[in-house]
């Protein structure tokens, strides 16, 4: 039987979907989008935020640095918790930490108080993204997990498409510390919906329950999860194709364009728009293929990673002082794509992994893309301070890390494809076994 054919099997005690399950989901998802809005919030205000802390690029850097720091030291043991304590209390804890980290970093009168609040916002942030695909999986069938991660991850960018064309122009017209202490406000409303209507999972779908033995527990679900070929694999596509979008929409794109590429704020953060819509369209096309043709998850990644390249290369070293506005735009419409791209890395994960170890695996998966981009926005601000401000080099850093990426991508695929299939015989020899 063909790997496309995998991803329809229907698996014994496959959750329904349905209504039920998209509002319950989309509650979720709603929790999700806050987050991503106060995560991206500091990539329309970066030259605001050197101007109120009075900080030079490297320090500037440290914000978004810090907070991937702890978006991503977070990621396993978020994971750990998911799976242990259940989709609702690691979301609401969540949503608490993230709502207090924006309205801290609203008030924060210093550059150290500002770091301290942007860690507490990335603690809660990184505890909402793994258990939105925890509950998609408690929700719906199986063969519909590509499209439910895909789709999390386009109303993610909705989050963000808010920060690039509200929280920019209400930073002009109300400030600082009014912009950031209002939109702290959208976390309290989806704390008190998932409080109220959210729950782990539809009736009759109750998780078998799991022993967990302290720290052996614990030493054992992240062995298990990272012996699987499929979540090495997922984690290095996470690591290779997010972290071009990600360090261009988080803090230096909007430099980028502005000081390097002589553009206003008004069309740089169209622009910056720009990366977000291309992110939603995409996003949707990728679900939808991957979905119907499991084969086409490598092509998807490796292709996006080489399109990538080849566009942030044409751009920054393109022979002239400032880049063509047409190639400013094609760059920005294929880093819409990384996004997308990313979440392939979940679908490596996935089938590699039993129901009880999904939030383990996603979360050493989802390490990778916020691992490359902490790296690659401290290489950046480096760079630019050492060089005087020479965008050319410090964007060029991208090209390491890419490539690393992509070797490991190489040298695991295969591997993790025999396991695959491995992992769908036993499937579906249990299914036919299964009493009527």
């Amino acid at each position: 039987m063909s790997s496309a054919a995998a991803p329809t099997l229907s698996l014994p005690g496959d959750p329904p979907g349905g209504r039920r399950a998209a509002w319950v989901w989309g509650i979720g998802v709603a929790v999700y989008f806050v987050a991503i809005i106060f995560r991206t919030s500091l990539g329309v205000a970066g030259l605001d935020a050197a101007d109120r802390f009075d900080v030079n690029a490297s320090a500037l850097s440290t914000f978004s640095i810090l907070q991937l720091l702890v978006y991503a030291g977070m990621q396993i043991p978020v994971g750990l918790m998911v799976d242990r304590l259940g989709t609702k209390r690691v979301l609401t804890i969540g949503a608490v930490l993230f709502t207090v980290g924006q309205l801290g970093f609203a008030l924060s009168p210093s550059y150290g108080m500002a770091l301290a609040a942007r860690a507490l916002l990335g603690c809660g942030d990184a505890m909402t993204f793994i258990s939105v695909l925890r509950l998609g999986s408690r929700w719906f069938p199986a063969r519909r997990g590509p499209l439910i991660g895909q789709v999390a991850a386009l109303f993610g960018m909705a989050g963000n498409l808010v920060s690039t064309l509200f929280i920019a122009r209400a930073l002009h017209s109300f400030g600082w510390t009014t912009t950031f202490a209002g939109s702290a406000g959208a976390g309290v409303v989806v704390l008190v919906l998932l409080l109220l209507f959210l729950k782990d999972h539809p009736e009759g779908h109750e998780p078998p329950p799991a022993e967990h033995a302290g720290g052996a527990y614990v030493r054992k679900q992240i062995a298990a999860a990272w012996r699987e070929p499929g979540t090495r694999l997922g984690m290095w596509v996470h690591f290779t194709t997010q972290f071009p979008a990600m360090v261009f929409l988080l803090l230096w794109g909007m430099p980028f364009l502005v000081e390097a590429q002589g553009l206003s704020r008004g069309t740089a953060g169209t622009l910056l728009t720009l990366v977000v819509l291309s992110n939603m369209v995409v996003g949707l096309v990728y679900g939808q293929v991957i979905a119907r043709h499991h084969e086409a998850r490598t092509p998807i990644a490796l292709g996006t990673v080489a399109t990538t390249a080849l566009l942030w290369a044409c751009a920054i070293f393109y022979p002239a002082d400032h880049t063509p506005m047409w190639l400013l735009t094609v760059l920005c419409v294929v880093l819409g794509a990384c996004g997308p791209a990313s979440m392939v890395g979940f679908d490596f994960a996935r089938p590699a992994n039993p129901p009880e170890r999904q939030g383990t695996a996603s979360g050493i998966v989802n390490m990778g893309g916020f691992i490359a981009s902490m790296t690659t926005l401290f290489a950046v601000g480096v760079l630019l301070d050492a060089t005087g401000g020479n965008y050319r080099a410090a964007f060029a850093s991208v090209f390491v890390l890419e490539a690393l990426g992509v070797t490991q991508i190489l040298r695991l695929r295969h591997r993790a494809a025999l396991r695959e299939r491995d992992h769908h015989v036993v499937s579906r020899v249990e299914a036919v076994h299964v009493p009527a």
